[in-house]
């Protein structure tokens, strides 16, 4: 077979995919940028252009300012919190220590179960009189506490934010847990030698050598928290109030309850490009640290 042969099965091979990504990844992107400066209603296809009057409305409505600030304080704490529980795990696990096979299973589990269970269990653990943590609180003794985490205005986006790494703890555990399995254990022993405290080695040894795991768990985190939508609409439609109305529940509440759909495209192409920025910065930024490793 000759090399022009070649490429033309080739193509042929490639072109179904290509079609298919085209359909449904190009065109509907292109239709969300031509929707955002229009007044489509979701249901006419004729409608008119109004340029960029709906991310004007978006911004002085503050409908805007809101959601990009719960969707970061949404993503900064399930960053931070979710990689440092998951690396102290990874580490514990990494251990010498009896019956890890099962503990390292137990710590994937929550990751197995769809985002509406956990959703449900969760709502049902957070629950003021007879929830599971209300149940504990009797059974110890502390008995008149009343705690109401998702229908607190001040608590409800951290109490979905614990759900989220719980959720997803276990992913980012085995991630670290196999990084950690790459570290030569030569030079472990060499930093022993050398008198170095388990600090010393963790700190000059193993999170150096940690990078691309870091690098992968911490962009993971960072897009799912920008795309947070599961938790807020499953366990609190958006409240008490709009104190859990993240970028993403924003789009759905505005296009399929409010039939807004050329606002909530306008705030789809910002909710896209908030994305595409904030985690090529980050990937950036850790690649960076990787190669100075």
């Amino acid at each position: 077979m000759n090399s022009n042969v070649m490429k033309k099965t080739m193509y042929l091979f490639v072109l179904p995919a290509l079609i298919f990504y085209l359909l449904f990844w190009i065109i509907p992107i292109l239709k969300i940028f031509q929707y955002s400066i229009s007044d489509y209603n979701g249901f006419v296809q004729k409608f008119n252009y109004v340029g960029l009057s709906n991310y004007k409305s978006l911004i002085h409505e503050g409908i805007l300012g809101l959601s990009i600030s719960n969707t970061l304080i949404y993503t900064a704490v399930s960053v931070i919190f979710g990689n440092i529980i998951a690396l102290c795990l990874a580490f514990i696990l990494n251990a010498n220590i009896r019956g890890k096979g099962f503990y390292r299973s137990a710590a994937y589990i929550p990751t197995l179960f769809s985002a509406i269970v956990v959703g449900f269990i969760w709502s049902y653990v957070y629950m003021p009189d007879e929830g599971l943590i209300a149940t504990f609180l009797k059974l110890i003794g502390i008995k008149g506490v009343e705690i109401n985490f998702l229908g607190s205005y001040g608590s409800a986006l951290y109490a979905i934010i614990g759900v989220d790494i719980w959720k997803n703890i276990g992913t980012s555990t085995i991630i670290f847990l196999a990084g950690l399995q790459t570290v030569p254990h030569d030079l472990i022993e060499a930093g022993k030698i050398d008198g170095c405290s388990s600090w010393k080695l963790t700190r000059f040894i193993r999170l150096p050598l940690l990078a691309t795991s870091i690098t992968i768990n911490v962009t993971l985190s960072v897009i799912n928290g920008l795309k947070a939508f599961d938790y807020p609409f499953i366990m609190t439609n958006g409240g008490p109030g709009t104190s859990t109305n993240t970028l993403i529940y924003a789009v759905y509440k505005m296009g399929f309850v409010d039939q807004l759909f050329g606002k909530a495209s306008a705030l789809s192409v910002i909710s896209f490009g908030m994305i595409v920025v904030i985690s090529i910065f980050f990937v950036l930024k850790l690649n960076k640290r990787e190669v100075s490793v």
